[in-house]
């Protein structure tokens, strides 16, 4: 069973930075699409960032272009999301997520990813 553990989330003041990590375990030893989603309060889960399996390819919502990145360290079976110059419209829950894919479905709604974590909360403060 696929299973995927996000931290280092929590509070931080607009214009700061946090750095999320997932670990993902259960799979046979092979890298697979992964991503990163949120979701607002009252709100739908909206895509945030993808990678492909080598980390070579990444995608990115509009709204965090320029401020975050996705990154990730096959050797740790980890995806991190560097987030910078934080606002507080990107205060939500955010949840990483693998697929079954090498390459990241861009024209699925949830970007071909089929696993998903339980979410960590993200605060930013004014």
């Amino acid at each position: 069973q696929v299973t995927l553990v996000e931290s280092g989330g929590g509070l931080v003041q607009a214009g700061g930075s946090l750095r999320l990590s997932c670990v993902e375990s259960g799979r046979n030893g092979n890298a697979y699409s992964m991503g990163w989603f949120r979701r607002h309060p009252g709100k739908e889960r909206e895509f945030v960032a993808a990678i492909n399996y080598s980390g070579s390819t990444t995608y990115y919502a509009d709204s965090v272009k320029g401020r975050f990145t996705i990154s990730r360290d096959n050797a740790k079976n980890t995806v991190y999301l560097q987030m910078n110059s934080l606002k507080p419209e990107d205060a939500a829950v955010y949840y990483c997520a693998s697929g079954t894919t090498r390459t990241v479905v861009t024209l699925s709604e949830d970007y071909g990813m089929d696993y998903w974590g339980k979410g960590i909360l993200v605060t930013v403060s004014v």
